[in-house]
């Protein structure tokens, strides 16, 4: 018995609007309309793009349905239902440090492929877009929902620290905080303790020692004297409130303006020595301690402007500091973030 052939319609461009219902040539209307005559069941026809379509097949197959009510209906969905493997590569993975980033993009990656860098020192990442546009002007698109991505993760001694910033503690906190962060604090060498000394403008640059004496017993005598100068031709008097700090002893102390700490500034990265500026205040006779991170912004900054470098050299992909103008579920970003 021979083969029964599959019919085919071409569907002319001149057809090809979503917005109306679908309109077919002569032809293709008489071949319809001899499957239709049929009563009931369904036949399987061949629709042929039109020429110059991107992003579709030549042609694709539909099911013809006759009765009472025919239709055509697409074989895509049923089709799915026995797919071996995924049509597309698709999917986010998120990767723990920047040499997983780096091996996992030199895996997947393509001739199209590119990196996204988000320089925000609060949550900085990367995000390689493996299935990315053609690198051609007239290439073709591509879905953009392949990707890997890194968000760079705090390590817990920086996010300790960086909780604390600026806030207020008593002499009892404050030496409950340091004594657990001990591990934290570093002795600078010479030259970079004077570096980082002229970048704070602070005299010295304190050794861990010197924070702990300060820490777990110090006690401050404040003396208070008002010095009254001449008066001024207006007829007002300058007057200035001399303070004079003293150890329980009476002896003058000084609180070293900073200190160190050699911490990784990212999970599973290299420890860094970072500057922190250190203030006191005596209010109501208690001793009120301050400390300051030194520039944050700039230390992740760098430290991301450096991972960003590593990935272009080990990946030989292009980085651009921003962000794909698709999501990774395909659909595109409209104005400033808004999809």
């Amino acid at each position: 018995m021979a083969e029964t052939e599959t019919p085919t319609v071409e569907l002319m461009p001149s057809t090809w609007n979503t917005s109306e219902a679908l309109r077919l040539d002569g032809d293709a209307v008489e071949k319809l309309a001899t499957l239709g005559a049929r009563a009931t069941g369904a036949d399987v026809i061949s629709i042929i793009a039109p020429d110059g379509t991107e992003g579709l097949p030549a042609s694709f197959p539909v099911a013809v349905i006759h009765g009472e009510r025919p239709e055509i209906r697409s074989l895509k969905a049923l089709a799915e239902e026995w797919r071996d493997h995924p049509e597309h590569r698709r999917g986010v993975a998120k990767v723990g440090d920047v040499q997983s980033f780096i091996e996992l993009v030199n895996r997947h990656k393509t001739d199209n492929s590119v990196v996204f860098a988000d320089s925000d020192w609060r949550k900085p990442s990367m995000t390689a877009v493996i299935d990315y546009h053609s690198h051609e002007s007239d290439g073709p698109a591509d879905f953009g929902k392949h990707r890997v991505h890194y968000a760079f993760p705090f390590s817990d001694e920086w996010s300790v620290w960086l909780k604390h910033d600026g806030k207020p503690m008593d002499q009892a906190e404050f030496a409950e905080f340091i004594e657990e962060r001990a591990p934290d604090m570093t002795t600078l060498v010479e030259a970079e303790a004077a570096h980082h000394a002229r970048e704070l403008q602070v005299a010295k640059i304190g050794m861990p020692m010197e924070i702990f004496d300060l820490a777990r017993g110090l006690e401050i005598n404040v003396g208070g004297k008002i010095k009254q100068n001449l008066k001024l031709q207006s007829g007002e008097a300058k007057i200035s409130f001399v303070e004079e700090h003293t150890g329980k002893d009476g002896a003058p102390i000084t609180v070293p303006g900073a200190f160190a700490l050699r911490i990784p500034l990212f999970y599973n990265q290299e420890p860094i020595d970072i500057p922190v500026r250190l203030r006191y205040r005596v209010v109501g006779g208690a001793i009120i301690w301050i400390y300051k991170l030194f520039r944050v912004d700039r230390l992740v900054t760098e430290a991301v402007r450096v991972a960003k470098q590593d990935v272009e050299h080990e990946t030989a992909l292009s980085v651009f500091e921003g962000a794909p103008e698709m999501l990774a579920n395909g659909r595109t970003v409209d104005g400033f973030g808004g999809a």
